[in-house]
């Protein structure tokens, strides 16, 4: 997203770091305000892609495929259920074609594996392979350690209320881009 001078034509870098500057300061004088929380969701999600860039990277993996291991590791803890290929598909705003070219590449490095469901035989489950899994733990457990020395730096309180945003924040983007509705 390119950003804006205050007289409409794109800001320069220097103007982009004062206004993040400036959104830092205004957090510090009280409740951050709305730039704040961009400028740091932004900032957060540009760390996160880099590290699954990397990985995708040394993996020889696409980005699409990073994206596809992470919503099939957690999709039993976001909706309790097991991920299927449709399901993958509209989670990553993908056609079917892509979806399943993922999953075969996937499928060939070992990191997933593909089960039929034992009441409906039809209905294909995505499993993240354990020794896939491991992989993936070595390699962002940097990131779990930067996690846990940040959470340890907060009282239970102060942790529940940014898990509570963040839920929150989540399930409104989920929301946004539901079928249906419009963007603005």
């Amino acid at each position: 997203m390119e950003r804006s001078s205050r007289d409409g034509r794109p800001a320069t870098a220097d103007e982009s770091a004062t206004d993040e500057s400036s959104a830092s300061a205004s957090a510090s004088e009280g409740a951050p305000d709305l730039q704040t929380y961009a400028v740091l969701l932004r900032t957060l999600n540009s760390e996160f892609n880099r590290h699954a860039h990397a990985f995708a990277q040394r993996h020889d993996l696409h980005a699409t495929d990073v994206h596809a291991l992470a919503a099939i590791l957690d999709s039993t803890a976001l909706e309790g259920r097991p991920m299927t290929p449709s399901r993958l598909a509209e989670r990553l705003n993908l056609t079917s074609g892509a979806v399943t070219a993922c999953l075969d590449r996937l499928e060939r490095a070992g990191h997933i594996s593909r089960t039929r469901d034992s009441a409906d035989r039809r209905v294909v489950h995505l499993v993240y392979n354990p020794g896939a899994r491991a992989l993936a733990r070595q390699y962002f457990s940097p990131l779990a350690r930067s996690t846990e020395a940040t959470m340890r730096r907060f009282t239970p309180a102060q942790l529940a209320t940014v898990a509570d945003f963040l839920h929150t924040l989540n399930q409104e983007l989920t929301a946004e881009a539901a079928p249906g509705r419009t963007a603005g």
